[in-house]
């Protein structure tokens, strides 16, 4: 307001700058003039008064709005937070419900899941005891209880080999094998004409289409089964009447990795042959690790069955199966004395609580090879040259209860 008398003030001083000279002050048209231009001006000026006025009214109005408006949005504000908060912790509980009702859903169905689990194995564990009855149910309940006498049936330049009989076969021929690593089987007529040099005829000379390795060999029914030489885990069927390959396999379970013997520097994989069939041990992971025991059907080379056993290879020199037990055969630093401290039976009819004390005659050497052979009832062994036969005490098994 004082802006606009100041204006009126400056606006009168402008135009009294135009006013004629006195002489003509009295002129009345000009005065008359002068008074209306005046209150034209005057008129503008308070026309624009009202209207700052109503512009000042209107803002005035609006600002309270505003100000109104604004209480109000904070009111809202609060009152919507306070909702979110409520709705957050709801949700928050709500959560903290379902994941307790997802815990306990997840125990019952662990817990019925255990169960299941639990029922299975025994069903697995009871069909797997059958199998094991039924594969190893032969006419064969014998075990042994000592090593009654020593035979040197041979004496030979070479530390390391293998000699047998067919393992089931009636025939009279002896198969010897020479060297850990040789293809040359010599078949002799009977037992006299190997230990008789001069026995004529002369030994049959055999040349196989593949090396052994070790002396882990056996003959079963007209077969040689060894492992093939520089493979890790491959067996050779061969037929000694048509002096071909019948059949090979890979034997599973880590074989051919670890010597299985400790004292048996050049055999990784050893195979038995007993009232039960056909054999193969070998060590398990690890060094000096425990020996594994799988049961091979002689016709197909499958495998029918495996056992992790308690018996380790650290200080064995050899190890045979006799009805379906077997014996490990072990000795301090390779030396003497020789004797069987880990016995494992698959079927769990012998206990160590059976077991006398089972001691070899004392050798000077370990043993390269120990086979039974189970038409016989007595061992086939090669130790420091010397081919031995060892006679054999046994009794019947306990009835397993």
């Amino acid at each position: 307001m004082l802006a606009l008398q100041q204006a009126s003030a400056f606006l009168v001083l402008f135009l009294a700058a135009f006013l004629p000279p006195p002489q003509c002050a009295q002129d009345p048209a000009m005065v008359h003039y002068i008074y209306q231009r005046f209150r034209v001006l005057e008129q503008g000026l308070e026309k624009c008064t009202q209207e700052t006025r109503a512009y000042i009214q209107d803002f005035r109005e609006f600002s309270k709005n505003i100000s109104a408006m604004l209480g109000r949005c904070q009111t809202h504000t609060s009152e919507y937070k306070s909702a979110v908060d409520n709705l957050a912790m709801r949700v928050e509980r709500a959560q903290r419900e379902i994941d307790y009702l997802e815990y306990l859903r997840a125990a019952d169905v662990c817990i019925e899941s255990e169960d299941k689990m639990l029922a299975e194995k025994l069903v697995q564990d009871a069909e797997e005891e059958k199998k094991i009855q039924t594969l190893l149910n032969a006419s064969c309940d014998n075990m042994l209880m000592g090593i009654k006498s020593l035979k040197i049936v041979k004496k030979t330049m070479d530390t390391d080999g293998s000699w047998m009989k067919d393992a089931i076969s009636n025939s009279p021929k002896v198969y010897f094998l020479i060297g850990s690593r040789n293809n040359t089987v010599w078949e002799f007529a009977n037992m006299r004409a190997l230990m008789e040099d001069s026995t004529k005829p002369g030994p049959r000379k055999l040349i196989l289409t593949h090396s052994w390795q070790g002396t882990g060999q056996v003959i079963y029914k007209g077969f040689l089964f060894f492992h093939n030489q520089g493979t890790l885990n491959e067996i050779i069927k061969y037929s000694l009447q048509k002096r071909t390959v019948e059949d090979q396999m890979l034997l599973p379970g880590g074989a051919g990795r670890a010597l299985v013997y400790q004292h048996s520097p050049s055999t990784y994989i050893d195979l038995a042959v007993d009232e039960h069939g056909l054999w193969a041990i070998h060590a398990g992971p690890g060094i000096y690790g425990h020996l594994v025991l799988t049961k091979i059907e002689p016709d197909t080379l499958g495998v029918e069955h495996s056992w992790d056993t308690p018996c380790k290879s650290q200080d064995a020199e050899a190890a045979f199966l006799l009805c379906g037990v077997l014996y490990v055969v072990y000795s301090s630093g390779g030396h003497g004395p020789h004797r069987i401290t880990c016995v494992y039976d698959p079927r769990g009819t012998i206990s160590e609580e059976d077991l006398p004390n089972l001691f070899f005659p004392r050798r000077p050497r370990s043993h390269s090879m120990i086979h039974y052979n189970a038409r016989e009832k007595q061992l086939y062994a090669w130790n420091d040259g010397n081919q031995i036969i060892y006679k054999l005490q046994t009794k019947r098994k306990q009835p397993i209860k």
